[in-house]
């Protein structure tokens, strides 16, 4: 993932309540660590802030991993491919769709793990589709993609509940000036 010049820390902010039948409105700053000044205490949350809303603190433990397309396939490359994921589930049980695409969970890059059909959004700027950002997710990885070492190892989640333990999509344009964003809702 590349950063924009000078910067080195990706800010995500959210409000947890409904904004035009929208829930979880995100807003992303990208900034340098160094000009951070000192840390402001979390505010109390506002009240009817609905549960799951808003994650609670946690350490995020960062994991470089390759990822491949899920749902995002082209159908034509699926129909082809497909045999050899039919091969590999008889010989493995492991499926290409739930063990060896997409990684669920929070992440930075990659490919979002859809829970439904794709959604990926253009740009408003120049048209092009944009690339995915970051995932917040309702869960985080499950057994198949726990790495050795953390076997048997209890973390704590952040305690979200996005939907139907769904997730926050973002995406970026890294072609328009400023970056623009936007996010997708997955359910």
């Amino acid at each position: 993932m590349e950063f924009p010049p000078a910067c080195d820390l990706l800010q995500v902010l959210w409000c947890p309540r409904a904004h035009d039948g929208r829930w979880v409105l995100p807003e992303v700053h990208w900034r340098a660590a160094g000009a951070v000044g000192t840390v402001r205490e979390a505010p109390p949350l506002p009240a009817g802030t609905p549960y799951g809303h808003v994650p609670k603190p946690c350490v995020v433990h960062p994991e470089l991993i390759t990822e491949y397309p899920s749902w995002d396939l082209p159908y034509p490359l699926w129909d082809a491919l497909e045999p050899r994921f039919a091969q590999v589930e008889a010989e493995t049980g492991w499926d290409y769709q739930y063990h060896l695409s997409t990684a669920p969970g929070t992440k930075l890059g990659g490919y979002p793990g859809w829970g439904q059909d794709p959604q990926w959004p253009d740009c408003s700027g120049c048209g092009k589709p944009m690339d995915h950002l970051l995932t917040v997710a309702s869960s985080e990885a499950d057994a198949a993609w726990t790495p050795f070492e953390d076997e048997g190892v209890r973390y704590e989640s952040a305690d979200l509940m996005l939907g139907d333990m769904g997730g926050i999509y973002l995406f970026e344009c890294r072609s328009c000036p400023g970056r623009p964003v936007k996010d997708r809702f997955g359910s």
